[in-house]
């Protein structure tokens, strides 16, 4: 079992990032709550906590070895959990784990079906389920939740930040990625005098990334 994978990031889209380790490169498949942030990672050395997993194939009559890729490993476990839920298989759960996972988490805490139904994919008899078979597992995922599960959180679980559109999204990469709030405003501020204020979120995120050393 791949437990773990490090190396250079060669594209990151459509929910799948391939990583370059040594003369072999992986496909890794992400949740889509990470793509923003590993757009701006191009050329850079990442390390993904790893899920190894049998995908089926041909209505099951063969499997794919799959790698899908996590930024620690309470992501991970959240994951796992996640996918407990029926109906909510690995495909599905990537694709609607499209915020970060302790606000995802915070929301099922909460019983906040609004919120998950923000999510792709996530209709309101799914909601029900989710908070339904999670609502008594997930407190020890929410810690990093903006404030805990008790803060509010707006329609869509969006994390709340000082600048407006692309450069907002921009921030919550940033702070995603481990950068402090006020830094990550910081960083997005110069980003947008280089870059210009009709720089997309991922642009903006590259030139936080190059220009954090001189901020």
């Amino acid at each position: 079992m791949i437990a773990s994978l490090e190396g250079e990031l060669i594209s990151a889209e459509d929910g799948t990032a391939l990583v370059q380790v040594g003369p072999m490169s992986y496909e890794v498949l992400v949740p889509a709550a990470d793509v923003p942030a590993l757009a701006g990672q191009r050329g850079s050395v990442v390390r993904f906590v790893t899920l190894h997993y049998l995908e089926g194939q041909g209505q099951g009559s063969s499997f794919w070895p799959r790698l899908i890729g996590f930024r620690s490993a309470e992501d991970r476990d959240f994951f796992e959990l996640f996918t407990t839920v029926k109906g909510i298989g690995v495909r599905k759960a990537l694709r609607a784990l499209q915020r970060p996972f302790a606000e995802v988490a915070a929301a099922i805490a909460r019983r906040d079906e609004k919120a998950l139904t923000a999510l792709p994919e996530i209709g309101k008899k799914m909601a029900e389920t989710i908070v339904v078979e999670l609502k008594d597992k997930v407190a020890r995922f929410t810690a990093t939740a903006g404030g805990g599960m008790d803060a509010p959180v707006a329609a869509g679980m969006a994390v709340p930040v000082s600048l407006p559109g692309a450069a907002g999204d921009a921030v919550i990469v940033l702070v995603q990625l481990g950068e402090a709030r006020p830094m990550a405003e910081r960083l997005i501020e110069r980003a947008l005098q280089v870059e210009g204020a009709k720089a997309a979120a991922e642009v903006l995120v590259a030139a936080a990334l190059r220009l954090r050393g001189s901020v």
